[in-house]
């Protein structure tokens, strides 16, 4: 059976792959090698599968080099998309800081009104006190003139009545020079009684129109102070809320780190010192609480601005820059294993200007290991920035550095693929991503 098989497959193969010879002559011999339909088809296989292998290698080669392609333009175009969109957010964040430079401006101008506005309202309330206790007293003066003039009256009547029952005997005898001089007596301090309330009548209507002109023109100053009052409260919640959502956008606790701001800022006195009118015991009136409201949200915003000096919330790199490298697990550019990226990478030239992104003291300046050149800041609130990767570095250990204060120049050392810096921010020790703090701060700066 199985050599009919044999032959059967012998007979097909013959067919397409019959017997052939190779001969090979020499100068004293001939040979040949003779190729059975066998041997053919395996060396057709071989030379098949070669020939297979080598168009799918080539496929799958240009297949790789056109992905890669395209993979490269949509890297260039984020670039290009992510580099419009930082200098879209730096010209905003410039026009917020104008806009909150102007609001400042405002602010201390209106201040200085309120202040002007608050002795004005004091001085009229003074002197609308003083006048009322003026018509007090005229009123208490006019009553007891009233009073006067009534029991002049009621002499004069009783005076009357006896001289009409002595009337007669006056007619045959003549008047008595001591009646007549009582009566001109009389007659006289009736009409000084009366001049004299007409002129405190006179005095007290003057002195209740002038009250009315005061009460009127301390309405006027109230409905004033009330129109200042609100364009500060509105300056004062829209200078507040930005930070405040700034602050809670990075993760970080806003009354703790205001209670550490005011610990270090904790002298008093100046304009922001809340008001304290004495009010003889009374509780402080409606302006008062309103203005020390202000004054304590005024209070706030400095405590803000404090602490966002010493937040890393600026970008290190203010030049043209491409970013490169963002902060979470990535294939590392030297080894090709996955590792943890604890920073973001900023590529420039050589040389470009690097800047601390906050208030801090400088506890590192030198070379580690894979960083190259390595600067490492600590900031308040248990914050540290590092610089890595720096051509040349410009400050010391123990130096005290400032937000926006320049560190050094970007560079290539260390283990690095090209020039770049790598900035790391760490929290307590532990690495955090640096982009929470800068993209909260992109509509406040």
């Amino acid at each position: 059976m199985r050599s009919r098989m044999a032959i059967r497959i012998h007979t097909v193969l013959e067919r397409f792959f019959p017997e052939r010879r190779v001969f090979l002559r020499s100068d004293s011999d001939t040979r040949f090698i003779r190729l059975r339909p066998g041997v053919q088809v395996l060396g057709f296989l071989g030379a098949s599968s070669i020939v297979a292998w080598a168009i799918i290698a080539t496929a799958i080669l240009l297949m790789d080099s056109i992905g890669s392609g395209n993979f490269r333009e949509q890297a260039k175009r984020d670039q290009r998309t992510y580099e419009a969109r930082l200098n879209f957010l730096a010209a905003e964040r410039d026009t917020r800081a104008e806009e909150a430079i102007a609001a400042q401006e405002r602010f201390n101008t209106a201040l200085q009104q309120i202040s002007t506005m608050q002795s004005e309202l004091l001085t009229s309330e003074t002197r609308r006190r003083e006048l009322e206790t003026g018509i007090e007293v005229i009123q208490t003066t006019l009553r007891r003139t009233m009073k006067e003039r009534d029991s002049a009256r009621k002499s004069l009547n009783e005076t009357q009545l006896a001289m009409a029952e002595t009337g007669a005997q006056g007619a045959s005898v003549g008047g008595s020079p001591a009646m007549d001089g009582a009566i001109s007596a009389l007659q006289g301090a009736l009409a000084d009684t009366a001049a004299e309330r007409d002129k405190i009548i006179a005095d007290a209507q003057d002195a209740l129109h002038e009250a009315d002109e005061m009460a009127f023109k301390i309405k006027i100053m109230q409905d004033q102070n009330d129109q200042i009052f609100r364009q500060l409260e509105d300056a004062m919640t829209i200078s507040v809320k930005p930070l405040d959502k700034m602050f809670k956008a990075a993760g970080m606790n806003t009354d703790s780190i205001l209670k550490q701001v005011r610990r270090g800022y904790s002298g008093q006195g100046g304009p922001l010192t809340p008001l304290t009118f004495s009010t003889k015991g009374e509780e402080p009136s409606a302006d008062t609480k309103r203005a020390n409201r202000i004054l304590n949200q005024m209070d706030r915003l400095n405590l803000y601005r404090i602490a966002a000096t010493k937040a890393p919330f600026a970008v290190p790199v203010k030049s043209s820059f491409r970013f490169t490298s963002g902060f979470g697990y990535r294939r590392d550019p030297k080894t090709g294993g996955r590792r943890l990226h604890k920073g973001v990478d900023f590529a420039g030239p050589v040389g470009t200007p690097l800047y601390a992104t906050a208030d801090g003291v400088v506890v590192h300046a030198s070379w580690s290991s894979g960083y190259g050149r390595l600067v490492k800041i600590q900031h308040e609130f248990g914050i540290e920035t590092r610089y890595a990767h720096m051509n040349k570095i410009r400050v010391k250990v123990g130096q005290r550095v400032s937000r926006g204060q320049r560190i050094g120049d970007m560079g290539a050392s260390g283990r690095v693929t090209g020039p770049h810096l790598h900035y790391e921010v760490r929290v307590g020790g532990k690495a955090v991503n640096p982009m929470i703090y800068i993209k909260a701060a992109n509509n406040v700066f």
